[in-house]
């Protein structure tokens, strides 16, 4: 009945209160039923986001008619948000001229998947939205292929580990995602590669794509990512956050052929000097 609001607007208005049943706020989660009442004050109009193009440089790595791939650099969010005051990657992209797909939203065209904005690495772009929709089902059926190395704070005892912990937005700081029992089911498998006098140099494959997983899961199991301002401590979150996107594997969705890209990490990733493409391809 509010087409002109996006669903995450809506879900935020429930979040908050806004949105009542018979009188009382809910959770997002509760069960509606036959005759009762959804009660809403009209939304007031949402906030328009920033789209005009902007010629920041990007690295793009593979590029054709459906999609490209770029390589995020540091402190470049992924598309635009009301609390962004600085162009985003979707900014970049339409200074392109490039055509970009519609399917995630005006303010997201192109975006199939995002990167947390100190987040370095690998993202792939929809030009058309069939190309997009394609790729997201690959997204969720977990056939696309998304490694990462991080340095992150303690020395890692085992060689190989799996982190299996549901994750939910923090119900007091709506920045910070946290394990939860009741949050969605969330699974991340860690590798040692290295002992650093930093820390431990890892990579970590995901097979889901929650928001700030390896961040929360690393965390939660003693080993935050250093340089994380939101999940590590004050002796550990500072410097440039150690965590690179590097190996990025999908099914062209025009031809089905197997399109695998690898992204060194950049200067200030302190295990650059050890990494290489077999580390994540072989994981």
């Amino acid at each position: 009945m509010l087409p002109e609001h996006s669903r995450s607007r809506l879900t935020k208005l429930v979040e908050s209160g806004d949105v009542l049943v018979e009188g009382k706020a809910q959770k997002p989660s509760f069960a509606l039923k036959p005759g009762m009442e959804v009660t809403l004050d009209e939304p007031g109009p949402s906030e328009v986001h920033d789209l005009t193009p902007a010629d920041i440089p990007l690295e793009v790595l593979y590029e054709d008619d459906d999609l490209l791939v770029v390589n995020k650099p540091r402190g470049l969010a992924a598309h635009p948000a009301a609390s962004l005051k600085e162009p985003s990657l979707v900014n970049a992209l339409l200074a392109r001229n490039t055509s970009l797909s519609q399917t995630a939203g005006a303010f997201r065209p192109g975006i199939v998947h995002r990167l947390d904005k100190e987040t370095t690495g690998l993202m792939v772009v929809a030009k058309t939205d069939q190309a997009h929709v394609l790729l997201a089902k690959q997204m969720e059926s977990k056939t696309a292929e998304r490694r990462y190395f991080a340095v992150v704070w303690g020395d890692i005892e085992q060689e190989r580990f799996k982190v299996e912990a549901p994750i939910a937005r923090n119900k007091h700081n709506r920045l910070l995602m946290g394990v939860d029992p009741g949050g969605k089911p969330a699974v991340t498998h860690i590798k040692r590669l290295k002992r650093m006098s930093q820390g431990t140099l890892v990579a970590a494959r995901l097979e889901t794509g929650r928001t700030h997983q390896i961040r929360v899961h690393l965390s939660a199991v003693g080993h935050p990512v250093l340089g994380d301002r939101l999940y590590a401590s004050r002796e550990s979150g500072t410097g440039a956050l150690q965590l690179h996107a590097g190996y990025l594997a999908f099914d062209h969705p025009a031809d089905g052929r197997r399109v695998a890209i690898y992204a060194e990490p950049d200067s200030e990733f302190w295990g650059t000097p050890y990494v290489s493409r077999r580390d994540l391809e072989e994981f």
